[in-house]
This record gives structure tokens, C-alpha cells and sequence, in this order.
């Protein structure tokens, strides 16, 4: 209930000083109630002395229609009042997204079987659902992740050849989550490639932030609309750079990283060449990831779930930006559109326009 509170749009006015003329609203609603009473009074009195002289009572009085053309019209004064005031609501608004980066995790704990038939087929699974979801045009790049990483396809609007690319994934040995995700930030973004590859040589200086100076405001976490990453993982990593420290200068471009866990918190025994180990989804860094760049976590527990998953992550997707727009046009249309169906409405039930 909270979190779709908080989704309601937020009013603001351009010219709030305007509000005041709410009041002739208010002062021609009272003066309509004062009217009608009064009416209403004088036909109390005709009718009683028509009952008397005639014995005849009239029938009529008021009815609900009276007063539908009244209130339509006082309503069409508000909401015209309200236009003139200009107002602005901070709206969800669509990103125009022109590029997806999917990070595929292949390291040896994938091929665990706690999500039927495997984490990495299920992982699979759901890149290629979301990469039939995403609309036309969209740019769509995949990198392998394992021991090291690497652009497995570039990004190309065609959704067969990343799907193909996909396919041809294998499980392999190590984990490096850090350089995954630094890899599909320099091909999302590759002037962010110095920055990645002394995270990668081990460097931990603190990050330079982006030059705003076009802009004139510093880059937010989530500001960067035509872009985002989606990283598909059990969030194991035992070389290379912390997860964490690509998500700082991910965040530092305002680029989102998505990330969907694969697998299960209570996790299972995984035997494989001779050594066995129990492999538990780590949802404490993806969430961390998640959050650094102010984007959103998702749970893939099991195979039931891979259709809510990519339905959420496709309205993310497609709408993640938020904008401060005048909605002006908006209540002047209701206004202009209440107003003439009060004058229809008088027209035709009193042959008259109010």
C-alpha cells in the first residue's frame, strides 16, 4: 500500500498564486445551493395554495437532472481554474531505452539443479523471454561470465543473433562477477573503459565522476535512460574485482543494473570432478548491486516464476525514467469537455442551455 502511495504523481503549479480564484467557485456553488433553496421555498408555497383553492396537487418539483447540468458546469470551472494555475506532476514516463546488456553467470556453481533443469538453462531461459519482450530497436548485447568475462555478442538490434549467442553458452570454472559487470558497462558505455580496467588491475583509487558540466548537475545513480544492464546470477564470485565496486562506477554514470538471482537461498550439494560443495544463491550482493545503482533485484527460486520476472523487468525496462511534465492541457480538455456536456445535457432535457 506504501510503495503505491508513493507511486501516485506528485503536484506542483507554475503559477500557484492563481489558486485563489477557487474561491468564485466556491462563492457561485454556494450562491447555486442558496438559489435553488430559495426556489425550492417558493414552490413549497404555490403548491400549498393550489392544494387549498383547487384540491389539486402539482405534480414535478426538483429531480436529480436539475442539477446535473449546474454541477457539471462548477466542475468544469474548477478544473479550468486549476489548468490556469499550470500544473506539473512528476510522472513515470517511457525511457526510450536503446540498449540491453545481459550478463550471463557461468561458473561451475550454474550447474546446480535447485531450479529445474539447471540454474544456468533456467538463467537462459529468462535472457531469452526478456529478449523477446524488449521492443523493436532495441540494441541487445550479451557477455559471458565466468572465470573471466567477455562480449559474447555485441550489441545488435537483431533479437536472433543474441538469442543464438545465448544458446551457445556453456558452464565453465571460476567466478568473476566484478569484471562481468565492468565488461558490459564498457560496451553499454565505452569511455568508461580506464575506469574499469584499473578496477580490474586491482586498482582501488577512489572512481572519478563523470564530467557534468553540459548539464550542469552531477550524475545520479539511474540518470542514464538510454542504457541499462541485467545481470543473471547466483551472485558467487571468487576472483577479480568486488561486484560492489563495478556497481559504484555503474552508478557513477547513472547506468542500472538489474539483477535477477538464480537459484535458492537454501541452496544444494554440487559434485562435480571429484569434489563436492553446497552452492547457496547469494542474494545479499546482487541486492547491493541492485541498490548502488538504483535499480531493482528479482528472484528466479524456480521456473514458475521466469514470467513475472520478465514481465517486471520489461516495465522497468520501459519505464524507468521520471519526469517533472505540466499537465495544463489535461485539465483545460476536462474542463472544456464537462462544460459542453453540461450545455447538452441542459439542451436536451429543458430545450434550453442552462
Amino acid at each position: 500500500m506504501t510503495d503505491a502511495i508513493s507511486r501516485l504523481p506528485v503536484f506542483s503549479f507554475l503559477w500557484p498564486g492563481m489558486l485563489w480564484l477557487f474561491a468564485l467557485v466556491l462563492v457561485l456553488s454556494a450562491g447555486y445551493v442558496w438559489l435553488d433553496g430559495r426556489r425550492r421555498r417558493r414552490q413549497a408555497t404555490v403548491h400549498d395554495l393550489t392544494l387549498k383553492t383547487v384540491g389539486v396537487a402539482i405534480k414535478g418539483g426538483a429531480t436529480l437532472r436539475r442539477h446535473v447540468s449546474p454541477m457539471l458546469l462548477l466542475l468544469a470551472m474548477a478544473a479550468l481554474t486549476f489548468a490556469i494555475a499550470r500544473p506539473q506532476a512528476v510522472m513515470l514516463l517511457p525511457s526510450r531505452i536503446e540498449t540491453v546488456v545481459l550478463v550471463i553467470d557461468l561458473s561451475g556453481s550454474m550447474r546446480a539443479q535447485d531450479i529445474q533443469p539447471s540454474r544456468i538453462r533456467a538463467a537462459q531461459q529468462a535472457a531469452k523471454v526478456l529478449l523477446d519482450a524488449l521492443p523493436a530497436g532495441v540494441s541487445v548485447g550479451v557477455v559471458a561470465m565466468a572465470g573471466t568475462a567477455a562480449v559474447a555478442q555485441a550489441p545488435s538490434r537483431s533479437k536472433d543473433a543474441a538469442a543464438t549467442a545465448i544458446d551457445r553458452l556453456k558452464p565453465q570454472g571460476g567466478t568473476a562477477l566484478g569484471n562481468g559487470l565492468l565488461i558490459a558497462l564498457t560496451t553499454l558505455l565505452p569511455q568508461t573503459a580506464g575506469d574499469a580496467e584499473r578496477l580490474m588491475n586491482g586498482d582501488t583509487a577512489p572512481l572519478q565522476k563523470p564530467d557534468a558540466s553540459r548539464s550542469g548537475e552531477a550524475v545520479t545513480p539511474g540518470s542514464y535512460s538510454s542504457g541499462a544492464i541485467v545481470l543473471f546470477s547466483d551472485g558467487e564470485s571468487n576472483t577479480g574485482p568486488a561486484a560492489t565496486q563495478a556497481a559504484q562506477l555503474a552508478a557513477a554514470h547513472g547506468v542500472r543494473v538489474y539483477t535477477v538471482g538464480v537459484g535458492t537461498t537454501e541452496g544444494v550439494v554440487l559434485s562435480v570432478d571429484g569434489w563436492s560443495a553446497r552452492v547457496r544463491l547469494d542474494e545479499k550482493v546482487l541486492k547491493e548491486v541492485a541498490n548502488a545503482t538504483a535499480a531493482e533485484y528479482f528472484p528466479l527460486e524456480d521456473a514458475a516464476q521466469l514470467k513475472r520476472v520478465y514481465r517486471a523487468l520489461n516495465m522497468r525496462l520501459a519505464f524507468g525514467k521520471r519526469e517533472q511534465v505540466e499537465i495544463t492541457a489535461f485539465f483545460a480538455a476536462l474542463g472544456a469537455l464537462l462544460a459542453t456536456c453540461a450545455g447538452l445535457l441542459s439542451l436536451w432535457w429543458f430545450g434550453r442551455v442552462m
